[in-house]
């Protein structure tokens, strides 16, 4: 039985099973799946967790209560990884009455076919449960059209759905002041980059709704209870909402037999000789595209190159690219590129269409184009790429 603060308990689950989040997000650390039981006059059930752990999060639940039945189920989202244990629920809870927003309710009857017993609430609604009151904040976009959070006004606890999460399992610990968060920082910032960053404007507008709002806790669907960090994680979503940046820079590349990796390497090494100390390289067959997605999120540079491949581009920097435009990241990016070729050149010309057509950043530099290998020309075309863009990053 873990109590948060004034009758508010943490009854969520952990997940060290799964290796992809989604089907797409590496998990090396495991995922939480956090839910909430207020236990006052009325009893609240915040969230639910994915329908695979129903078994241990329902001895959480009567753990705190025993016999007591659960009054009201909030759905802050209804991703099914938290709304995917509602049908069972209803069947050990059958009373329980389920308060949601409209847009929650249509998907609650497309996901499970569940339907009545449900409490529609607006933007600033309430709801008493006998000591705590309840308020409703709508988050639309943030980053499912129906998203909402939930607002104890009485203990000033948030619970946010999906905002402020992060991958990684609670190890014994659910509050940060409890835990070290160290592994968690750079995890909230991919959790946000892939899952929530094509939606800035929402997030901003979310967080005007709770500008000025006191808030003791922030509990959230995956990762830590926000408690001794509440200010820098705000600051966090409001510094990546607005697409503020580092000055640094991103270098990733395809390479089939080194001749690319080996650019990518003298344009390195020139951009840290002007100056640049924030660079960060990856191969794109190598390292999974979040973390690269997480670090174009985190740095205002970023150059890319790849060989020429079935006279196209070769295939993971095309599949990067695409990731990167669906984001639909803003504010004042900067891209150089270069390319490769044996015999018929295209990969510089793709890199280029992919930035009219889609990501829009800022050019930087002459992109380079390489003939089989490295030159003394091509050679000093690549020094001259990563200088250009440590002048404009410093």
């Amino acid at each position: 039985m873990i109590e948060i603060t004034n009758k508010i308990f943490y009854v969520g689950v952990n997940d060290r099973n799964k290796s992809l989040f989604e089907g797409l997000w590496p998990l090396p650390n495991g995922v939480s799946y956090n839910s909430y039981l207020i236990n006052d006059d009325k009893v609240c059930l915040i969230d639910t967790v994915e329908v695979d752990f129903f078994m241990p999060y329902l001895k959480n639940i009567q753990e705190v209560l025993g016999e007591k039945p659960i009054d009201y189920l909030v759905i802050n989202h209804m991703e099914p990884d938290h709304s995917g244990s509602i049908a069972l629920i209803k069947k050990f809870y059958p009373n329980v009455k389920i308060i949601g927003n409209k847009k929650t309710f249509g998907m609650m009857s497309g996901f499970y076919g569940i339907e009545g017993d449900t409490i529609e609430v607006k933007n600033g609604d309430s709801i008493e449960l006998g000591e705590h009151t309840l308020n409703f904040v709508l988050t639309p976009m943030v980053h499912w059209p129906e998203t909402m959070m939930t607002l104890d006004t009485t203990s000033h606890v948030l619970f946010s759905g999906d905002a402020f999460g992060c991958f990684g399992a609670l190890n014994g610990g659910v509050i940060d002041a409890e835990i070290n968060c160290d592994t968690f920082w750079l995890e909230m910032v991919r959790y946000y980059s892939n899952i929530v960053g094509k939606y800035g404007t929402p997030v901003q507008n979310a967080l005007k709704k709770l500008a000025g709002v006191q808030l003791d806790y922030i509990c959230s669907t995956h990762g830590p209870v926000w408690h001794q960090y509440i200010s820098k994680v705000i600051d966090m979503y409001d510094h990546m909402s607005r697409y503020e940046t580092e000055p640094g820079l991103v270098i990733c590349y395809g390479t089939m037999y080194g001749n690319t990796e080996r650019a990518a390497e003298v344009i390195a090494r020139a951009t840290s000789q002007a100056g640049v100390k924030n660079i960060v390289m990856y191969n794109v067959s190598q390292t999974h595209h979040s973390y690269i997605i997480r670090d174009v999120f985190r740095y205002r540079g970023l150059i890319v190159g790849a060989p020429t491949y079935n006279t196209g581009l070769y295939h993971e920097m095309d599949v990067l690219l695409s990731e990167l435009a669906g984001k639909d990241i803003k504010g004042d990016h900067l891209l150089g590129w270069f390319g490769s070729f044996g015999w018929a050149s295209k990969a510089v010309g793709e890199i280029a269409r992919w930035n009219e057509e889609k990501l829009h950043f800022e050019q930087v530099g002459t992109p380079v184009e390489i003939k089989q290998s490295l030159n003394p020309e091509t050679f000093a075309q690549c020094e001259a790429l990563g200088r250009a863009m440590a002048e404009k990053l410093l």
